[in-house]
């Protein structure tokens, strides 16, 4: 069975960062694409950042692009999230997915999720 944690969130103030990381376990050889994704009260579930099968090729939605990076170490199968010069609309539960290829990157169609973790950015 597929199995994703998230973790290292936090309550931060503006301009801070956090990495948060997602540890996969229970997967087979089939298991390549991997994505973030986060969920603010009140709104749908919106993609973050998304990383294909090479590992190297990544997407970001528009207000993150140049403050995250998404990142990946196949060695410890973990993903990351980079989160840089964190604003008050970047709090979310933030949403580790995963999938095999082809990989949706940007689109909401991973078949695996983990629990999530909070990100709270607030002065």
């Amino acid at each position: 069975e597929v199995q994703l944690r998230e973790s290292g969130g936090a309550s931060v103030q503006p301009g801070e960062s956090l990495r948060l990381s997602c540890d996969a376990s229970g997967y087979r050889y089939y298991f390549f694409c991997m994505a973030w994704f986060r969920q603010a009260p009140g709104k749908e579930r919106e993609p973050v950042a998304a990383l294909d099968s090479d590992e190297i090729t990544a997407e970001y939605r528009d207000s993150v692009r140049g403050r995250f990076t998404i990142s990946r170490d196949p060695n410890k199968d973990t993903l990351y999230l980079q989160m840089n010069n964190l604003k008050p609309d970047d709090t979310a539960v933030y949403y580790c997915a995963a999938d095999s290829v082809p990989c949706p990157l940007l689109a909401d169609e991973y078949n695996y999720w983990g629990q999530g973790t909070q990100v709270t950015v607030s002065s």
